[in-house]
């Protein structure tokens, strides 16, 4: 590509499909790694890394694993989100890649508990640490790379597409985990298969990072570059002009967050343990319903552009409440038709409401000088709390009581009374209540320019457009 984008103000439909295909495609392989750590937290680990312990106790060590990798994503977002406001998007995007792909290809290589004991634990642990440190610096990147290119019109629609990552990710790490697992059977699978679609992760870097090294920096940070009017401190900056935006984006993300890995991982768990289903079913479940969200995304992202951002996300809250109780009812059915209907419609429709246009919803209220910084803490300030929490409180919630004596914490019992599907419904309520109050504190600017590298987050001719909305 001869043209250098970064100096070019409207970009022309191959320039953006190319920074569209770069954004999207990267994103997907680091969630590729990310989920296909989540998978194995609750097929593979609890064996491999805690044989000790019992079967709901074992579970919860290896989504404790799962949570660390949420509570770095804040720590991420701040360290990359730095980087990114300094030294450019594309170049911290690079980097957030190689970090995912080592860390992944690392974990694929490790012993297990019975060579290591507890240290085998302590490193995929450390490792699933550095795969949230670079979850949480890819996100803020990959959609300013899409959003700062195509700021001018549809910003909703183009800061969607790298969202597409998440359900990309999904269905790929849930396909060839499939495909292992069928070719060779459960014994060697547990044995030594596992570790194959980590080593796929090596290869999928390759060509992530042959995309995105073809991408000229963005436009509107350029712009910033030029004029050397880089933040000192993007973080101070952020925060300085704008922390009621990052407390209350992160307060949005409660309605999204959550429910997605009870829905792409609880699921599995309450499937196969409670439902006694067929665990290949459920994943062929998951699948489809990801497919259908790589379609429903940039639509909802469309559809924000056109009504509003803030009006689209609050009306998905309301239907994530609306849905808690029948998501659980169509799966306790009976009916497998039912089951894949539930799976279908809490990814593909309820969540995907509010996951497309969930980007520039955040990314745009920020300036560009410490853009990448603010956006990057609003969305992954959520994580550890909405995130990573939320299958291991779905469990407690479900089982009501569990016994911590295999922490060594002998005699110390989690009790929460009884539990049961309906307590985690009143769960998925609670979170969606929450983001409809941050919303509610969101201004609309949807049709804003964010184009300005002043210090205000916008400048006076936005607030009248947002107020004008």
């Amino acid at each position: 590509m001869s043209t250098n984008i970064s100096s070019v103000d409207e970009p022309t439909p191959q320039q953006m499909r190319t920074v569209i295909i770069s954004s999207t495609v990267g994103t997907a392989i680091e969630w590729y790694d990310f989920f296909l750590y989540g998978t194995m937290a609750t097929l593979v680990f609890p064996k491999l890394f805690f044989p000790a312990s019992d079967h709901i106790v074992g579970t919860l060590l290896s989504l404790l694993t799962f949570l660390v990798g949420f509570i770095a994503r804040p720590f991420g977002g701040a360290i990359f989100g730095h980087l990114g406001d300094k030294i450019g998007r594309k170049s911290t995007l690079v980097a957030t890649l190689l970090l995912m792909g080592i860390s992944t290809f690392i974990i694929g290589i490790l012993p297990g508990y019975a060579t290591l004991g507890v240290f085998a634990a302590l490193l995929v642990t450390l490792m699933r640490l550095c795969q949230g440190l670079g979850v949480g610096g890819e996100w803020g990147g990959s959609v300013l790379l899409a959003m700062e290119y195509g700021h001018k019109n549809k910003r909703g629609y183009w800061a969607s597409w790298p969202q597409l990552g998440a359900p990309l990710g999904l269905a790929l790490s849930t396909i060839v985990v499939d495909i292992v697992q069928a070719s060779m059977g459960t014994a060697n699978f547990l044995s030594w298969g596992w570790r194959i679609p980590f080593f796929v992760s090596a290869l999928l870097i390759i060509i992530g990072l042959y995309i995105r090294l073809r991408v000229m920096e963005t436009p509107l940070f350029a712009k910033v570059k030029e004029q050397k009017r880089e933040a000192d401190a993007p973080l101070l900056h952020a925060f300085r002009h704008s922390t009621p935006e990052i407390l209350l984006s992160a307060g949005s993300r409660f309605v999204e967050q959550a429910p997605f890995y009870l829905f792409a991982t609880f699921v599995v768990t309450y499937g196969v343990d409670k439902l006694l289903l067929n665990k290949t079913m459920i994943l062929n479940s998951i699948v489809a319903a990801a497919i259908l969200e790589m379609c429903t995304i940039p639509l909802f992202g469309a559809l924000s552009d056109r009504f509003g951002r803030r009006r689209w996300y609050l009306i998905g809250c309301v239907l994530m409440v609306v849905f808690a109780f029948p998501y659980f009812l169509l799966m306790n059915s009976g009916s497998t038709a039912l089951f894949v209907l539930a799976v279908i419609l809490s990814l593909a429709i309820f969540h995907s409401w509010v996951y497309g246009p969930q980007a520039a919803l955040i990314a745009e209220r920020f300036s560009t000088r410490s853009r990448y910084s603010g956006a990057s803490l609003g969305y992954q300030l959520a994580a550890p709390l909405a995130g990573g929490l939320a299958p291991i409180i779905a469990l407690l919630l479900l089982n009501g009581k569990t016994n911590l004596s295999a922490l060594g914490l002998t005699g110390v019992v989690i009790n929460i009374g009884a539990g049961s599907w309906q307590a985690v419904s009143i769960y998925m309520i609670i979170l969606a209540a929450i983001s409809f109050a941050s919303v509610l504190g969101l201004k609309e600017l949807a049709h804003a320019d964010i184009s300005s590298v002043e210090e205000d987050k916008v400048s006076s001719d936005v607030l009248i457009l947002a107020t004008e909305d």
